[in-house]
């Protein structure tokens, strides 16, 4: 006769499972010609948070998003993405590629651009369908840009191009993003339009890393925030660890204006 314990007949609802992080990083190491970029890098990300990265240039910023979406070799070191690896997260995964990585000759309209971001769905060889269209020009329209859904991208603004990989993120319905840069070289229209934006999928449950390099704005935009120089110089509420103090220790030597101001408007908030 089998003999069954009380534990192996509990209910499936008193067995909780632990909720994966949308980013977890262990140990992660990435080297340029056998010299580090990025060194012992340990790092979880919570859900729903706006995240900033900061640090100085040749920091490994855009680096770190590039190791984290398999775009860079890692040396060492594994990142999941909600407890998976990118290859298997993918599909819930958007980014947004620094302006001036990207080829704006190439003959595309913004429509077409935005409807890239349906490929993870549709699948590489599958041709655009009407409904995808739709829901690009539907993108198009809350980054304020419908109206240029047929102008080649090459004929849009910085800014404008800038909103319309925005919208191509939007489209992919992901749930965790990387930005790298998107507020660099913008107007201040386009820089409201990404703020709101940000927001906005805050207010759904995403989870947004932006690479940033304006420290005033730090604590008005970011509720975390990642300082980074090669290593994790500290990571997390942007309220408790934004200080002149972790600056320093981030950037070296005396800080600018710009951060020092920064340091008086997180006091302020």
């Amino acid at each position: 006769m089998n003999v069954v314990s009380k534990e192996m007949i509990q209910p499936c609802s008193t067995i909780t499972q632990q909720k994966s992080l949308p980013l977890v990083i262990r140990d992660l190491t990435v080297s340029y010609h056998r010299k580090p970029v990025l060194w012992d890098i340990d790092l979880e990300i919570p859900e729903g948070k706006l995240v900033s990265i900061v640090g100085p240039n040749g920091a490994g910023k855009s680096t770190l998003i590039k190791a984290c979406l398999d775009l860079l070799p890692r040396t060492s070191g594994e990142v999941t993405i909600f407890g998976d690896s990118y290859r298997k997260a993918r599909k819930r995964v958007g980014y947004v590629p620094q302006r001036e990585s990207v080829d704006w000759d190439f003959p595309v309209s913004a429509l077409d651009v935005v409807a890239m971001g349906t490929y993870g769905k549709l699948g590489w060889f599958r041709p655009v369908n009407k409904h995808s269209k739709a829901l690009a020009l539907q993108a198009l329209d809350r980054v304020g840009l419908a109206d240029y859904a047929h102008r080649q991208i090459s004929q849009l603004s910085g800014g404008q191009q800038q909103r319309t990989f925005l919208a191509r993120a939007l489209v992919q319905d992901a749930d965790i993003y990387f930005m790298d840069e998107p507020f660099a070289a913008v107007d201040a229209a386009t820089e409201r339009a990404i703020v709101e934006l940000l927001k906005e999928l805050q207010q759904l449950g995403k989870t947004c890393l932006v690479v940033h390099h304006d420290l005033a704005t730090v604590p008005q935009y970011f509720d975390w925030t990642v300082l980074l120089n090669m290593r994790v110089v500290d990571s997390g509420p942007t309220k408790d660890i934004f200080t002149q103090e972790n600056l320093r220790k981030t950037y070296g030597g005396k800080l600018s204006l710009l951060s020092e101001a920064a340091e008086e408007l997180a006091k302020s908030l």
